[in-house]
């Protein structure tokens, strides 16, 4: 076995506690200059990658800080890019991406630079890293009172490009809420693939066959895949013969639509992210979980003009409900608890 130099070993224990000072030093509150973010794909999907970019660059408006977007990076390793970053004086870094929850934290820590990821709330550390698990499942819940109100042939489709702990739960929410509008209702689930984020075709491909098997109305997760599945309800009938459509998550897509868009469960993450900072500042950062809700506006039902007054006033006494806490909607993580909720489940090609 190769033995290390005793300078060798006493470098690495004076880098470790550095970064523990540099953490408690973020416990105890930092200056922050310039806020970070980097993305998988670039901010013009109308979704994940948009309003994680648009939030960011407000709320470092908002703050007077240096705003260092890096965009279309891919899925793959992105330490270079981390570095980078890090060299360039970000004093906090937004790894928008969950593929990069292991790059994250690790060029976070050698940096000395604090750092948001998602999906890993495990992973918080006090001064360090921070976890933003988010879920948009109390929209996703009135998304579903929506889809129970307007479907023709009572067949309404999930369809997700992924199997994501924060679409897990709006998947489940959705489901919940058509169950309770109209419980005769089948529900279609369908997975693109593991990872089909930005697969355009395959959210076509597999929301043809949803819409083949009978679904008019349907919920799509899919970052730029959603654009495949708008694509799919703009070219397709329903088997009744009537209109298909399309309820989005996260962003806004009114601006493209074509006739289909019945409705979104949007996002806004400038809360979520004016709280990393103002927890940075404070020295609470990574030291509790971020949410975002109906109560806050930070998640809403997008009223766009096809929803009937009538059907849009019976969506509004369920968000009332749920805002006073008289309808709770629990998160369900995991995607076997959503699939068992299904009526059907149409599983990715492996």
């Amino acid at each position: 076995m190769t033995r290390k130099s005793p300078l060798l070993v006493r470098c690495a224990l004076f880098g470790a506690l550095g970064w523990l000072v540099g953490a408690g030093a973020s416990a105890a509150g930092v200056e922050i200059h310039a806020l970070a973010i980097m993305m998988p794909e670039e901010p013009t999907d109308y979704g994940w990658n948009q309003q994680g970019f648009e939030a960011a660059k407000a709320v470092a408006a908002k703050f007077h800080l240096k705003f260092m977007p890096a965009t279309g990076l891919g899925y793959g390793d992105v330490r270079a890019q981390l570095r980078e970053l890090a060299d360039d004086g970000a004093s906090l870094i937004i790894a928008h991406g969950a593929g990069y929850n292991t790059a994250a934290p690790e060029i976070g820590a050698e940096k000395h630079v604090p750092v948001a990821i998602v999906d890993r709330p495990k992973d918080s550390k006090p001064g360090a890293v921070a976890d933003y698990t988010l879920s948009g499942r109390e929209g996703a819940y009135l998304a579903g009172v929506l889809a129970g109100k307007t479907t023709r042939t009572h067949v309404v489709a999930i369809v997700v490009a992924a199997e994501s702990p924060p679409w897990n739960t709006q998947s489940a929410a959705f489901a919940q809420g058509v169950r309770a509008t109209e419980p005769g209702v089948k529900l279609i689930y369908a997975v693109i693939g593991p990872a089909a984020y930005a697969d355009v075709a395959g959210g076509r491909r597999v929301t043809e066959t949803a819409i083949g098997a009978g679904a008019d109305v349907i919920f799509g997760q899919g970052d730029r895949a959603s654009f495949g599945m708008l694509q799919a309800v703009e070219t397709k009938q329903s088997i009744n013969g009537g209109k298909v459509w399309f309820i989005d998550q996260i962003g806004d897509k009114s601006s493209i639509d074509k006739g289909h868009l019945l409705s979104s469960v949007i996002w806004n993450l400038v809360p979520v992210y004016s709280a990393m900072v103002e927890d940075l500042k404070a020295g609470k950062f990574g030291t509790h979980p971020y949410s975002i809700q109906l109560s806050d506006g930070s998640v809403r039902l997008l009223h766009s003009k096809y929803i009937p007054d009538d059907v849009w006033s019976d969506i509004e006494s369920v968000r009332a409900q749920i805002v006073g806490g008289k309808l709770k909607v629990d998160p369900i993580w995991d995607a076997r608890s959503v699939r068992a909720m299904m009526t059907s489940v149409a599983a990715p090609p492996k």
